[in-house]
């Protein structure tokens, strides 16, 4: 689950320090003021004698992460001599602890790597210098899913330029659905099972007696904003919804029929249909004790390396998520945006086009194994367009959905997440559930307005 712990779990707790950004006196006039300039994006911008130094903060990685940043730091300065890169590897636990004391100070870096959830936090406080104009200028956006951009989009402007994605899957043993006579799922990307074929498929493998159980729909209930990703596609699959689209209330979205309907869906397959269970033996599915998990595109190397005798293609195989009435998967990964105080802003938007482009994301992504998130540049990758890595991509890419953008997103992520739970583990009224949720949500954004105003 490691590229789900970077990818999902957000540490920003809107207020406090974050919060009090906006109230900075200059860092909510460059927000609103700087994307009407168009900057120079010549390579003579610099000029000869002008010596520029940026810096540059993100989380630190894996070995072969932090290696394909130091590849692409070097590569850029070779290329721009007048531009140096001071580059800060900072421990994920730390991060965004340092960069809120960063910006509150008024000292952050020129360039951050923000997770996605966390956009609208960061760009709510007028930490983030909107990036539109830079996009439309010479940013490619037509080679990036339009669904990719909205992920780092709030109030109509684009505040983080996107490198990599990540998506989930439906991973399914072989060999259980072989000795039950249930037909095979099509790999075809756009071709998902339903919901209700997937219900189907889980009744007739289940047997608990024997530790086997039908699917685990959504990696359980621990950590809030990991789960909660995996369950956000669920509502909107079956045609509901969790938030307004401008990340302000809940009211009318969360409780709507539709997500009901979901929730209630969620709920059955541990209830009343008894398919799934709260608690699974360990390794449940390379160990042939879970017959359906939904997961992400990140396990296929941790199956390969931990349980080389379970083989793709002869014990398990993987299928487009499922859908409802709609085909639906959670997108947003690690990004990157210019401070909103930075004294470069020109020169570092020339360094993160460089990393986030076509030509840096396949030396990202050529190191790393990760997914593109440009067309160009995972097509560039053929394993990413054949089986089964193709099914991440075309997802992403087709059918892809930002997680609300609003700027308090771990608040909405652990309310949604408990909702869950209470309905599903407490057996809680559905109805009671979801509208405590609601109150929970539309509270918390209440509280940033108040915070805002002092």
């Amino acid at each position: 689950m490691k590229k789900l712990s970077q990818t999902v779990v957000s540490a920003i707790v809107v207020g406090g320090l974050l919060a009090g950004c906006s109230s900075q006196s200059d860092s909510g006039s460059t927000a609103s003021t700087s994307s009407s300039s168009v900057p120079n994006q010549t390579d003579t911008a610099v000029k000869k004698e002008e010596k520029v130094k940026l810096t540059f903060w993100r989380n630190s990685g894996n070995d072969t992460e932090n290696a394909a940043y130091d590849k692409l730091v070097a590569s850029f300065m070779q290329k721009y001599p007048n531009i140096s890169v001071e580059m800060t590897p900072i421990p994920y636990s730390d991060y965004d602890t340092k960069l809120r004391v960063s910006i509150a100070s008024g000292s952050p870096p020129d360039i951050m790597a923000l997770d996605a959830p966390t956009v609208g936090s960061y760009a709510n406080a007028g930490a983030l210098k909107p990036l539109t104009t830079y996009f439309k200028t010479d940013g490619n956006m037509e080679d990036i899913p339009k669904s990719t951009l909205a992920t780092y989009t709030y109030q109509n402007e684009i505040y983080m330029a996107p490198l990599t994605e990540s998506s989930i899957a439906m991973f399914y043993n072989k060999k259980l659905f072989q000795a039950k006579g249930i037909p095979l799922p099509s790999k075809n990307p756009d071709e998902p099972w339903t919901w209700d074929q997937v219900l189907e498929a889980a009744k007739k493998v289940n047997d608990p007696a024997n530790g086997i159980f039908g699917i685990d729909p959504a990696q359980g209930f621990g950590n809030a904003g990991g789960t909660a990703y995996f369950k956000y596609p669920i509502i909107w699959q079956l045609g509901g919804e969790i938030m307004s689209p401008d990340g302000k209330t809940s009211k009318g979205f969360l409780d709507s029929p539709q997500t009901k309907k979901a929730v209630q869906f969620f709920s059955d397959l541990y209830n009343k249909d008894k398919v799934s269970a709260l608690e699974y033996p360990p390794d449940p599915f390379p160990n042939g004790k879970l017959a359906i998990t939904i997961d992400g595109s990140w396990s296929l190397a941790n199956l390969k390396e931990k349980f080389p005798n379970f083989k793709l293609g002869e014990d398990y195989d993987i299928a487009p998520l499922p859908k409802g009435t709609t085909q639906a998967v959670a997108n947003g990964s690690w990004a990157l945006g210019i401070s909103a105080k930075s004294k470069h802003s020109d020169e570092a938007w020339k360094f993160i086009n460089w990393v986030t482009g076509e030509e840096g994301q396949k030396t990202y992504a050529g190191m790393t194994k990760d997914i593109p998130s440009r067309y160009s540049s995972a097509k560039a990758f053929p394993e990413l367009n054949e089986y089964p890595k193709n099914i991440f991509v075309i997802q992403n890419q087709k059918y892809g959905r930002p997680r609300p953008i609003t700027p308090i997103f771990p608040q909405m992520s652990d309310a949604v997440n408990k909702m869950f739970e209470d309905v599903t583990i407490g057996k809680r009224n559905i109805d009671a559930s979801i509208a405590e949720a609601v109150t929970t949500i539309d509270k918390a954004y209440a509280d940033v307005l108040a915070q805002q105003k002092k």
